[in-house]
């Protein structure tokens, strides 16, 4: 806990939530001003506050007022406290957990009679989350938090007044303090050099960098892990602003609500309550006299699965700004003709109805960031305390409505069985949905369901709770629209905001039926997250057999083989799954804390180890990883790798240029990027004058170029294992020249178009690499690659992992000319000398999120 103050337990917000013990109603005056505690003003040209420093005035402010308090929610990925600050009267902070309690009734009306609610929504406070600066390097948000934490608890004017008495001001001031100091350290570190605006060389979240804001589902993240705990279970708000930038060139700022279209079966009410907010803080801005800002434009309502796009199926006006950025901290001039539409419901930069008056060029700085999020973030809680009720009375309604819609809707369930191909990653996704606040709940017996036999243990997820909606969108199969909001002039497809669908169990690899009657057994709710303990049989004397079919069977062989156990892996059907593991050479006691630890079965061999089998050994694996702002798919690559405790080494451009690989690894990886970004942009020919205008420091200046291909070349040549990710695999084709061609990489989108579509996909289950995989699945393709052979020649060296259906290949999201793909490979293995190139066209281990195909990317380490 940050505050230095004596502390208690708040009960109702398990563990998560200190507060201080009500003092008496304090004057403000030892509250120092940011200008005054920094020594500068937020947002100064070339000044950045880091989140150490942040971290320490907050601290400040929580000792001397008795209008905020500080808690820690956890620890970022690095270590860092992560923090809100809940903001309101000293009356409200003392009995916050009685607020709590009631804000929860009206998230989740059910059993409370109308009656009860408006005695609620007259007693309670309107709930408000804002974040701050998630993507670190728009810098302008962490700053800006500082001033409006201040005014928010410093400002004794009427307007301030009514909305401490009237809103719990939950204020996330970094959603990513890793990043806030990173980027700090690093601008400051430069200012007054050429470099001084030069981008951070990795990525500014451990393992996310700019994809931290695509974590609002699956929750991987720690960061992501604190905040959905406190949005999605502990506080469930009525609105939810997330403070963003954009490109330097648009307008200066896109508020509330968004551009068509929409991700639909939300609540109506929350869609009027973005417009509601939007056009007060477009009213306060223009009053203020901040030009250029416009709403209903360039991000649409249908968006990634983040939180700010997420939350309107939690029944939460989410909601984001973006403000045109500035070089970091560094000012830019704009010129008029510099300023452009061409976006979204902005197609010139003239005056319309949404942006009725426009800014006219000149200095942009980060204060001009700074002042108009401030008003921004005022205008949302000026709001929700001058219509309390309104929106708490909503809250009730919503949840009242979408239960109403779930338990007369067509679907009225969806069942998830327990006894699946991978039952491990079945309980995965049910914790997912725990952890967002959802109802789960489990049969106690078999039952039948739409004329189907479900298995006792099996989980069901009722359409009849206020979240029905973003059970529809995590489990519904889905369809990006195909209409005039989708298509420009010319009728090419407009690329979605990030993927086409987010339909979470078809990533994981988990069936998900609907149902469209009431499931009739006894259910039991689940009321905290499954632990699967794994079992250990009683050895028989031939060591013991682990299912390829799990996932966390290759945790526990990547951990069993760092032990120096003896690991097989079987290579044939007779009475095993083809990749079965087998393992022995190991004590009882290291068996038991493997089984612990990943939930897996150690299940006895009752007879001699089978001779088709072969010995694996420990594995050398190392990952590419670059500068030039770092790699998203690299880092959640890493993140997986931990999760599943696979041994790695990062391999950087130098070592990779150093040669003689084999020496050191077994399998090297190229996570999905650009064969450029890899190579280089200009590869091993820079010139001086290159260097004379190059934005990064000479050190941290990325790309193997030739040398590093030709150190590639040998390594697999000489035995070595390639194995590319997605769009990576265009330097194989290209540098390396295997044999394969990408069929799609030339065809214009109305030819061809995938934005992050699951599509069905048949798996050669006899080939190593699809070990342990079912027969058919789904891969989830975007920007990847389909390959065919390229040549008649070499056909012996490919072996086919993965293939697209010949018709009806899409699953969900938005898929044009399947024609293109069909019976075309996903993956291929190719010999290459006395090693091979493992190509997985699509992303398999997409964001840590798409378990489903995980064990492709297993196999390639393990298969020796």
């Amino acid at each position: 806990m940050s505050s230095s103050r004596p502390l208690r337990l708040i009960a109702g917000i398990a563990g998560t939530l200190l507060l201080a013990a009500a003092g008496p109603s304090a004057a403000q005056a030892g509250l120092q001003t940011p200008e005054q505690f920094f020594g500068f003003q937020m947002g100064a040209d070339r000044k950045l506050a880091g989140w150490d420093k942040l971290h320490a005035y907050y601290e400040a402010l929580d000792k001397a007022s008795d209008r905020m308090q500080m808690v820690e929610l956890g620890k970022s990925s690095e270590g860092r406290p992560y923090v809100a600050i809940f903001i309101s009267s000293a009356e409200n902070l003392a009995k916050l957990d009685r607020l709590r309690q009631l804000n929860a009734q009206l998230a989740d009306p059910r059993g409370v009679s109308e009656a009860q609610a408006r005695q609620i929504a007259g007693e309670a406070r309107a709930v408000i989350i804002q974040s701050f600066a998630l993507h670190s390097s728009e810098v302008a948000a962490a700053q800006t938090a500082a001033e409006f934490v201040y005014d928010s608890i410093a400002r004794e004017d009427t307007e301030a007044k009514r909305i401490r008495d009237n809103v719990i001001n939950i204020v996330m001031p970094s959603i990513n303090p890793d990043g806030t100091q990173m980027i700090a350290d690093w601008y400051m570190k430069y200012v007054g050099t050429k470099f001084e605006a030069s981008g951070l060389p990795w990525l500014y979240q451990r393992y996310a960098g700019h994809d931290n804001n695509r974590d609002g589902f699956a929750l991987n993240l720690p960061e992501s892990q604190h905040f959905g705990k406190l949005m999605y279970r502990d506080w469930v708000p009525q609105a939810y602003v997330d403070h963003h930038q954009q490109g330097a060139n648009g307008a200066r700022l896109v508020i509330p609500p968004y551009a068509e279209p929409i991700r639909p079966n939300g609540d109506p009410l929350v869609w009027r309550e973005m417009s509601w907010f939007g056009s007060h803080m477009g009213t306060k801005l223009e009053g203020a006299g901040k030009t250029g800002v416009i709403g209903s434009a360039v991000y649409s309502g249908w968006g990634h699965m983040g939180f700010h796009w997420i939350t309107p199926f939690h029944n939460i006006a989410g909601m984001l700004t973006e403000s045109a950025s500035a070089r970091l901290a560094t000012p830019i001039y704009m010129h008029p003709d510099q300023l452009r539409g061409e976006q979204r419901n902005m197609p010139t930069y003239e005056p319309q109805v949404s942006m009725p008056s426009v800014w006219p060029g000149g200095w942009w700085r980060v204060r001009d960031i700074v002042e108009q999020q401030k008003i921004a973030a005022w205008s949302t809680v000026d709001l929700a305390a001058r219509d309390r009720e309104t929106l708490l009375w909503n809250m009730y309604l919503k949840g009242v409505r979408q239960v109403e819609r779930g338990t007369t809707g067509e679907v009225k369930a969806y069942v998830i069985e327990a006894a699946q191909h991978d039952p491990l990653t079945v309980e995965k996704l049910v914790n997912m949905f725990l952890r967002s606040g959802v109802e789960v709940r489990q049969a106690k017996a078999a039952f039948v369901a739409d004329g189907r036999t479900y298995g006792a243990g099996s989980f069901v997820v009722s359409m009849a709770q206020p979240k029905q909606s973003l059970v529809r969108w995590m489990l519904g199969r889905t369809f990006y629209p195909d209409n005039t909001f989708t298509r420009d002039q010319q009728n090419n497809p407009i690329r979605p905001y990030d993927l086409s669908t987010d339909t979470f169990n078809e990533f994981m690899g988990v069936r998900a039926e609907p149902v469209g009657e009431a499931v009739s057994v006894e259910l039991a709710t689940l009321a905290a997250p499954l632990v699967r303990q794994g079992r250990v049989d009683a050895d028989a004397g031939n060591g013991y057999v682990l299912s390829t079919k799990l996932n966390d069977s290759f945790r526990a062989a990547f951990l069993l083989l760092n032990q120096g156990a003896k690991v097989r892996r079987v290579t044939d059907a007779s009475g095993f799954t083809p990749g079965d593991f087998l393992v022995s050479g190991v004590s009882s006691s290291q068996l038991q804390e493997v089984a612990r630890r990943t939930g897996v079965d150690f299940k006895a061999l009752q007879q001699a180890a089978p001779a088709n089998s072969y010995a694996l050994r420990k594995p050398r694996i190392a990952m590419f990883q670059r500068y030039g702002g770092g790699n998203s798919d690299e880092g959640w690559t890493r993140l997986m790798f931990e999760q599943f405790d696979v041994p790695y080494t990062t391999l950087m451009d130098a070592r990779i240029k150093k040669g003689n690989l084999n020496a050191a690894f077994d399998t090297i990886i190229l996570p999905s990027d650009s064969a450029q970004a890899m190579l280089g942009e200009q590869g091993d020919d820079k010139s001086e004058e290159d260097e004379e205008y190059a934005d990064e420091p000479p050190e941290y200046r990325s790309g193997f170029g030739k040398d590093g291909v030709k150190a590639l070349k040998a390594f697999v040549k000489k035995g070595g294992t390639l194995v590319t990710f997605g769009r990576a695999g265009e330097l194989a084709v290209n540098e390396l020249k295997v044999p394969v061609r990408n069929v799609i990489a030339k065809l214009p989108s109305k030819e061809f178009w995938s934005p992050g579509s699951t599509l069905k996909t048949r798996f050669d289950t006899t080939n190593p690499i699809a070990y342990g995989m079912p027969a058919q699945g789904l891969a989830l393709l975007m920007g990847g690659e389909v390959y065919e052979l390229s040549t008649y020649d070499k056909g012996e060296d490919v072996k086919i992992i993965a293939t697209y259906l010949d018709r009806d290949i899409l699953q969900s999201g938005w898929l044009l000319g399947e024609k293109n793909i069909a019976n075309k490979a996903a993956a291929v293995s190719v010999k290459y000398g006395e090693g091979r190139v493992v190509l997985l066209g699509f992303r398999p281990q997409h964001r840590d999120q798409t378990h489903g195909t995980f064990k492709l990317v297993f196999n390639s380490l393990l298969n020796q």
